[in-house]
């Protein structure tokens, strides 16, 4: 989670950031310009081996277990759209003058790009990639709740990245409410309405992934307006994943077999029976 405050030279506007997204319209990708350059030579830190999680104990299961899977269901098709990139290792470097220059986001997402190709670089470089990521949440600990309000959402805004949202998992204790959301305009972050839902959770919506973020039963939860439900979390999709239903499908049809090799075996030895007597 390795930051600065230098400020970044940026080749793309700001205030276009996350536009393709904000009509609902399906546009082509943006082109990735990935250039000759030797970027592993500028770099004083390995992409294979993202920054330490500090705190990890407290972030980890919430962005592993409870974040990335319900979103990368929802946004990125599990991983198949190949124009969704959704990651919580990567590293994005944000000055094109010094790739030493980075962040790590807790979890990211950009739409409209060469997903495989961001992954195949390594690291997030906006300059290629053509924009800076559409979203990006953290999730606090203590040893970064501060630096999370402070310096890295300064990065964020400098970046422009047009939304950031801040969960607590801890409900509160850390950055004072479970769930708080910004979104970038005139190039300063503007808080995102909360409200209370039907079923009393803690509510904003995201312009960006066109979804609400609901604190629920001390849980970050996604709901989807369209569909008009929650988003299923890693419990409850597999209880109703198709690889259940087809465990099941298996399951029933082994049970059906073996009862018919009963029934089958039951004739058998009647007939035995009855050949025996009739001798």
């Amino acid at each position: 989670m390795i930051t600065t405050t230098k400020t970044p030279t940026l080749p793309y506007s700001r205030e276009a950031a996350g536009a393709e997204r904000s009509n609902g319209a399906k546009r082509p990708p943006l082109p990735y310009k990935r250039e000759p350059t030797d970027i592993y030579a500028l770099m004083d830190f390995n992409p294979d081996e993202p920054e330490a999680q500090i705190e990890a104990m407290l972030q980890n299961p919430v962005i592993l277990y409870d974040i990335m899977p319900t979103l990368n269901r929802h946004l990125a098709k599990g991983g198949r759209d190949p124009e969704v990139f959704l990651d919580s290792d990567t590293i994005l470097c944000y000055d094109r003058s010094d790739l030493n220059v980075r962040i790590q986001p807790d979890c990211y997402v950009a739409f409209g790009v060469d997903a495989q190709a961001i992954r195949a670089r390594k690291v997030y470089l906006p300059w290629e990639v053509g924009k800076p990521p559409d979203f990006a949440l953290e999730v606090a600990s203590d040893s970064t709740a501060r630096y999370d309000t402070s310096d890295k959402m300064d990065v964020y805004r400098r970046i422009g990245i047009p939304e950031l949202w801040l969960c607590d998992s801890t409900g509160g204790e850390l950055y004072g409410q479970p769930l708080a959301g910004w979104r970038l305009s005139g190039g300063e972050y503007l808080p995102i309405e909360m409200t209370v839902a039907s079923d009393g959770a803690i509510s904003g919506y995201s312009e960006a992934t066109g979804l609400h973020l609901r604190w629920l039963g001390g849980h970050l939860r996604f709901f989807d307006p369209v569909a008009n439900r929650y988003l299923l979390n890693s419990d409850e999709a597999f209880e109703d994943s198709e690889e259940l239903e087809s465990e099941r499908a298996a399951h029933a049809r082994t049970r059906r077999a073996l009862a018919r090799e009963r029934e089958r075996s039951r004739r058998l030895e009647e007939e035995l029976r009855r050949l025996r007597g009739a001798e």
